[in-house]
């Protein structure tokens, strides 16, 4: 029933639309704007995208990757920004591709491979943006055919179960062969939910518990997943949410399922008069940012909470007190929604759109009394990740990348990217940073356990940078201990590989 009224409210959800043939053979103004400003701004190279895989290189090591680190570094985002010379209008609507770092006492080697999605393998045969988009609404689209037609699992990857699964808002899962990045297929947790969300952010428990989140806008639906640690579906529960909020991450305890739910609301008249699934929503700030808590043994009891209009991408972690009442996390908070619908869009045609830096924010929810309070760090961040053996208990050490160059006016802000690598203790406040430069774009670092037994936050982190000036992106690895005396070894690539989203360690 519930995937019926899915499908059902995508009928009337047209998301946006590609080209006619007639303005197909018209030059396209996004990408001669990206070319544009791409020779004025040598960061923009990024954001360029690729349009085939990228095959197997070696890289130019510096320093020495620790035994720790041997495996493959994996990192997912939207790689093909352009086909046909039609540019997409949105980062978040680039096809995914998976990066593969292989990392040995031999050495480190990278190769690109992108997710043959449903759609990349239409739009590909078609050698046009054939199907929609996030972000792109434009006249001459195909129907919607189903959610998984348009979906382009270009976000994160989560490894559960010895499989490996890419991850988009909107649509299923995509199974992925670890090793030889092929395209497996979707992931059909059950039949009667086949095709439902199931989001970019799941969260695995210390036993190996998934859950997960999806949010069905057209039908107002929020889709609840429970795995068991070898894989199989525990359980799926579905809940109608009023003004169903734009949710990208959530976050457990061991008690609860938490949800951020900023103003920024999926409108279906807006989506029916031909506007993009992005231009579909609305900021409504009286709204509040909605805080849902749901009972992880039960779903359908849940309580409301209520903090001030704001923004979120990612969460770092949740905890409660032992009696539950009391809950705990870490989010990265906006003042409002500019950086998904101008400053990520502009992007694309090569518009600088910089919006007011995110900054890490604590949260404290009282579940007793109702009552919600929050402290926003100077922290101008995100990514925020912490050492996931952690995950739903009380954590010590979040790390994020950051921008602390400062602004005309001496205080941090964020502009085109980041520039730092950053560790908090979050009890204390401490912090440690290594500041690459203003000429080098910083990506999610992630962290992996020195050994299965060392204590929290001991152990490693890796992630990529791309080093303007150099031309080249560079997979770095730093001592989560130190993070402030640098990387200890940086691997170079000889050219740039695109910007991605999320991503994760193997070990070898």
């Amino acid at each position: 029933m519930q995937r019926r009224s899915f499908i059902a409210a995508l009928g009337a959800a047209p998301f946006g639309l590609t080209l006619t043939d007639v303005m197909a053979a018209t030059p396209d103004p996004w990408a001669a704007g990206f070319a544009a400003a791409r020779a004025q701004y040598p960061w923009l190279a990024g954001y360029q995208g690729v349009s085939a895989d990228m095959p197997t290189r070696a890289l130019r090591v510096e320093g020495r990757f620790p035994p720790a680190l041997h495996g493959a570094f994996y990192r997912n985002g939207p790689a093909r920004h352009e086909i046909g010379g039609v540019r997409y209008h949105h980062l978040f609507d680039g096809d995914g591709m998976i990066q593969r770092y292989d990392i040995s006492e031999q050495g480190v080697t990278h190769r690109g491979v992108f997710v043959r999605t449903d759609k990349f393998v239409a739009d590909t045969a078609a050698g046009r943006p054939l199907r929609a988009t996030f972000g792109t609404a434009n006249p001459g689209m195909e129907p919607v055919a189903s959610p998984d037609s348009i979906n382009v699992a270009n976000t994160s990857l989560v490894m559960h179960g010895d499989e490996m699964l890419a991850l988009w808002e909107g649509g299923s899962a995509t199974r992925v062969d670890p090793d030889s990045l092929r395209t497996l297929g979707v992931q059909t947790w059950r039949d009667d939910y086949k095709g439902m969300p199931f989001s970019a952010h799941p969260k695995v428990e210390p036993d190996g518990t998934l859950w997960n989140f999806g949010v069905s806008s057209a039908a107002g639906l929020l889709t609840v997943y429970c795995v068991g640690a070898h894989g199989a579906l525990k359980r799926v529960e579905t809940l109608k949410v009023p003004d169903v909020a734009m949710v990208h991450d959530f976050a457990v305890t061991q008690r609860h399922l938490v949800f951020l739910l900023p103003p920024f609301v999926y409108d279906v008249e807006r989506s029916r008069a031909g506007m993009s699934f992005l231009d579909s929503h609305v900021w409504r700030p009286e709204l509040g940012m909605r805080v849902l808590v749901l009972d992880k043994d039960d779903v359908t009891r849940r309580r409301w909470l209520q903090l001030p209009a704001g923004f979120v991408f990612h969460l770092g972690n949740a905890w409660s007190s032992p009696d539950g009442l009391e809950v705990h996390l870490d989010y990265i908070r906006s003042d409002d929604a500019a950086v998904v619908t101008t400053s990520l869009r502009e992007l694309m045609r090569g518009q600088i759109r910089p919006s007011p830096g995110a900054r890490l924010t604590q949260v404290q929810l009282n579940l007793r009394t109702g009552r919600a309070e929050q402290f926003s760090t100077e922290h101008v961040a995100e990514f925020p990740k912490i050492d996931t053996r952690r995950t739903a208990q009380r954590h010590h050490a979040l790390f994020m990348v950051a921008h602390t160059a400062p602004s005309s006016s001496g205080s941090p802000q964020s502009l085109n990217g980041f520039d730092t690598v950053m560790r908090v203790d979050t009890d204390s406040g401490r912090v440690q940073q290594y500041r690459f430069g203003h000429r080098t774009l910083v990506e999610e670092h992630v962290f992996v356990p020195a050994s299965a037994s060392a204590r929290e936050g001991q152990g490693w982190l890796i992630g990529t940078v791309f080093d303007v000036d150099a031309g080249c992106t560079r997979l770095t690895a730093f001592d989560a201990q130190n993070v402030s005396a640098g990387p200890v070894a940086m691997a170079s690539l000889n050219g740039v590989a695109p910007l991605g989203l999320h991503g994760l360690f193997r070990a070898a």
